[in-house]
């Protein structure tokens, strides 16, 4: 008997009220990422604007450059540009949900790159120079992708909008091929 009341699916109503019980256009899981996506997005494509256009206190493309030719990066002014516009194209893309999964993995790439080569000497803690900051964003763009950005995205519409393991294995898969080629150079 307890199989059978598991089993049984009651059919749907098909008068007035099934009209009240249809699922929501949008949950507070869909606001919820929203929220997240906006707010992180955006700080990341101006964090990209910084070192692009020198906008928000940034130094724009000329001092960064010299900021990663001192890190070992040569040209200095390329790898800036490359590292700018993945922050500011990744940002762009999360705070829209569109291709979220190229868009993570533009993040998690650059963020591979300063763990690897500034924060990753000094510890965990930002406080202390540490890759606090750097994981926690790595992070967030990797769950952003396995959770998909949510039905208020851009991406809702194709299938890796979704999101789910690979568009998650793409991300890191990507992010990491992206970082370790460009450490290697």
């Amino acid at each position: 008997m307890v199989t059978k009341r598991i089993l049984y699916r009651p059919q749907a109503p098909t008068g007035p009220e099934a009209h009240h019980t249809a699922a929501p256009l949008s949950s507070a899981a869909d606001w919820g990422l929203l929220l997240i996506r906006l707010t992180f997005g955006l700080l990341m494509a101006a964090h990209g604007a910084q070192k692009l256009f020198g906008l928000f206190g940034g130094g724009g493309l000329t001092a960064t450059g010299k900021g990663f030719a001192a890190l070992g990066y040569q040209p200095g002014k390329l790898f800036a540009v490359i590292g700018g516009l993945s922050e500011f194209l990744g940002g762009l893309g999360l705070a829209l949900g569109l291709l979220t999964p190229l868009a993570a993995a533009a993040l998690i790439g650059v963020m591979i790159n300063a763990m690897a080569t500034v924060t990753g000497a000094h510890g965990l803690w930002d406080t202390d120079g540490g890759v606090e900051y750097s994981v926690c964003i790595t992070v967030v763009a990797l769950a952003i992708a396995a959770i998909g950005p949510g039905r208020l995205a851009i991406d809702r519409f194709f299938r890796w909008g979704a999101g789910g393991w690979a568009e998650a294995a793409f991300a890191l898969g990507l992010g990491g091929i992206g970082a370790a080629i460009t450490l290697s150079l």
